[in-house]
């Protein structure tokens, strides 16, 4: 389990009452934001505090993992500068009786905040030009002691989460909603001849004329070795939804894949370096990657990529891939203690 602090002055009440978080992907000058970055590594059972108006006034457990999402309608003139597909990720909010005010209790709350990425100055003041980031369990704790019952209660269920429960077909629905409306452009756009229209419609689901091109150029499947045409899925390493539809047929924006590698890849919980070095998602889970026949550990080469594959590649990691990019991260924080007077969380009990 891991705890964030979002903050939410613009976008309290849509995200609290609708059961999630979104970020734009990148901030207005098109650079790659920390505060965004984080949002590609929230997994089930990960607890996040929200800030509004001075105070914690809501807290949540994550209940999937980030996805790309369209900005929600319901943001109206929230947010004129963002990008129209972002990241979102599930929450069960809960509102706080018991709101704390940071800045009142800084003395307390001081020594945890840590030197980098932290969500408040020494002095207690929020800070705007962060979204989401994590924060230290000595951090939380201390906080969950200041909110008391309410706080001690999210996280004995964060925890129950995080062991049962992964991603459903349910949050997908708005990225299949998205792909449908993009599909049935191309169906109506009769500037297209129909053989293309028939052969982009095919490769949405890896078959056809894209099928066939990626074979021309991939034997087996990069991480299994199965050469067998029956068991491999043709998958698009930049999105179909993402592509344009030059791109949605080239041969080189595909590999050939076995279901559960597929699964994964598309998922974002592996990618590979240009090199071919295998990458896996720190929240991709252990336990289930080893019985797909993935060891997190090793160190894994799947053999060379085309200069072609390589700039797929690339949109991939930077889109896809569920892991923060270009982020030094946080050493632990020596003064990262559990306040005695709150109860420890379970994997330190």
């Amino acid at each position: 389990m891991r705890y964030w602090w979002v903050n939410q002055n613009q976008t309290f009440r849509q995200e609290i009452e609708g059961g999630y978080l979104w970020s734009p992907k990148r901030n207005k000058k098109g650079h790659r934001n920390p505060f965004y970055e984080f949002m590609r590594e929230v997994a089930p059972g990960d607890i996040v505090l929200s800030f509004s108006d001075t105070r914690i006034a809501a807290l949540g457990i994550v209940s999937g993992y980030c996805r790309e999402s369209p900005k929600p309608e319901e943001f109206g003139l929230a947010g004129t500068n963002w990008s129209q597909i972002g990241w979102r990720v599930g929450v069960r909010w809960q509102r706080l009786f018991n709101a704390v005010r940071p800045k009142d209790h800084i003395t307390r709350l001081r020594p945890h905040l840590g030197s980098k990425y932290a969500p408040l100055t020494p002095e207690g003041n929020g800070l705007q030009s962060v979204y989401l980031t994590e924060i230290s369990r000595g951090l939380a704790w201390a906080l969950f002691d200041l909110i008391g019952a309410e706080a001690r209660q999210v996280a004995d269920v964060g925890r129950e989460v995080s062991r049962i429960e992964r991603d459903s077909p349910a949050p997908e629905r708005d990225i299949e909603e998205w792909e449908r409306r993009v599909e049935a452009d191309i169906k109506s756009d009769a500037a297209i001849p129909q053989t293309e229209r028939a052969a982009l419609v095919q490769a949405r689901r890896g078959q056809g004329l894209f099928r066939d091109k990626v074979r021309s150029i991939e034997r087996a499947c990069r991480i299994t070795r199965v050469e067998l045409p029956e068991h491999l899925i043709a998958s698009h390493i930049q999105p179909w939804r993402d592509s344009s539809n030059d791109q949605r047929l080239d041969g080189e924006n595909g590999l050939l894949l076995t279901p559960t590698v597929d699964h994964l890849f598309d998922k974002g919980f592996i990618s590979f370096e240009n090199a071919g070095h295998l990458i896996v998602s720190p929240v991709a889970d252990p336990v289930s990657l080893k019985r797909m026949g993935i060891d997190r550990d090793a160190r894994v080469s799947v053999g060379a990529f085309s200069e072609g594959q390589r700039q797929y590649l690339e949109f991939h990691r930077e889109n896809a891939l569920r892991m923060a990019r270009g982020i030094s991260k946080r050493g632990p924080d020596p003064a990262d203690a559990i306040p005695r007077s709150a109860p420890a969380p379970a994997s330190a009990r």
